[in-house]
Parts: C-alpha cells; sequence; structure tokens
C-alpha cells in the first residue's frame, strides 16, 4: 500500500472514531470557531458575550475565564431555555472538545449558532491571559 492511500485510510479513520465518540452527526465540523485573541477582542469591544463553560465542577473550580457562567455539559439539555438569544454564546471547556459538542447541541436543537472557544481555557491560559477563581460553583 502506497504512503498516500496509507494515510488516507488513517485520516478516514480518525475521523470515524472521532464521530464515534462525539456521537455527533458530521455537521459538528461546521460549527464557528473563536481564538483566544478573538474573545478577548470581543470582551473588550463591550460586545454583548455569554461565556458558558461546560467543564465538570472540579474543572470549573480550578479557574475560569473571568465572568464564565457554569453549565457542565450534561445539564446542558435541561437548559436549553436559559441560553439567550440577544448576546453571542461562547461554548469553553479545557481543550475545545466538549464546547464544541455544546455548539453543535445547542445549534441542532435551538438554531443559536453559538461560538467554540479553539483549544479551549488552555489555549486562552497559553496565551497569556488570565484564569480567575469563581465563586461557588452552581449547577
Amino acid at each position: 500500500m502506497s504512503l498516500g492511500r496509507l494515510l488516507t485510510v488513517a485520516i478516514k479513520a480518525v475521523y470515524i472514531s472521532v464521530l464515534i465518540y462525539t456521537n455527533i452527526e458530521a455537521n459538528v465540523f461546521g460549527i464557528k470557531e473563536i481564538d483566544a485573541n478573538g474573545l478577548k477582542e470581543m470582551l473588550e469591544s463591550g460586545e454583548p458575550v455569554k461565556l458558558i463553560d461546560v467543564r465538570s465542577e472540579a474543572e470549573y473550580n480550578q479557574g475560569i475565564i473571568e465572568n464564565g457562567e457554569f453549565m457542565p455539559l450534561h445539564t446542558l439539555p435541561a437548559r436549553l431555555n436559559d441560553l439567550p438569544t440577544d448576546e453571542t454564546i461562547v461554548f469553553y471547556c479545557r481543550t475545545g472538545a466538549r464546547s464544541g459538542q455544546a455548539c453543535a447541541f445547542v445549534k441542532q436543537n435551538t438554531g443559536i449558532e453559538a461560538l467554540n472557544l479553539s483549544g479551549g481555557i488552555v489555549r486562552w491560559y497559553q496565551s497569556g491571559y488570565p484564569v480567575v477563581q469563581p465563586g461557588t460553583a452552581k449547577a
């Protein structure tokens, strides 16, 4: 088997694994993302932004992006009515995978096109932006 063919097969296997692992249709790859610099600019511009942290309570308590609202991914289906329609929603997690799932779920069930923080809070911190301690986490 040629190297090109082998790479094609490997890429398809990874693609299928991602689809099975996340249990989300292929439209997950159509979600809109924002990088740490873009989010920082958006927050500083005064644009109304709703930051939603979909990590676990333990992760949330380690530190958040300032004004991040705690909404663990597993609670999202029950909280769809809590999502604003007059603000840009930005979901984030540790590295961007769970928040990507949140974006896809919200789009599929409400039509709202939320943004995924590419690279999550890890990339945010690596970009030199602050992570602060939250108050008491409430789901």
